[in-house]
């Protein structure tokens, strides 16, 4: 889960954004203290999105980041453009294969719209 500091442009962002993966619009709740939180479920993984209950400003990790298995270099691709579509920021390289410590692995990196990194990794079978 990650904080955010508007629910409705988050979800509109991650709604899209997760959908080029195939995962259905995030579920709306509001928790206890009746803030609202958006949560992503998909092959029995489970991402969140919510107002922080502390009433302070939400903020990424430094560090941090999230990664999103894609199914090919065009789903990391088109992970990438809509993320950057909706308003997410590109950074790093460019969206493609890196040939590192861990094999060869396609990849791309955004921040969303409340600066947390995101990536997009495939590995190729």
């Amino acid at each position: 889960m990650v904080g955010t500091n508007d629910i409705d442009k988050a979800k509109n962002f991650y709604d899209n954004v997760l959908g080029v993966l195939g995962i259905g619009e995030g579920m709306v709740q509001p928790n206890t203290t009746n803030h609202k939180r958006a949560f992503y479920m998909h092959g029995g993984n489970i991402f969140g999105i919510a107002e922080p209950i502390s009433d302070k400003n939400a903020n990424s990790a430094d560090g941090g980041t999230i990664g999103f298995t894609c199914n090919s270099p065009e789903q990391i691709q088109a992970f990438h453009d809509a993320a950057i579509l909706y308003g997410g920021i590109s950074i790093e390289d460019p969206p493609g294969l890196r040939d590192g410590a861990m094999g060869k692995i396609y990849l791309c990196y955004f921040r969303d719209l409340d600066g947390h990194k995101i990536c997009g990794m495939h590995r190729p079978g």
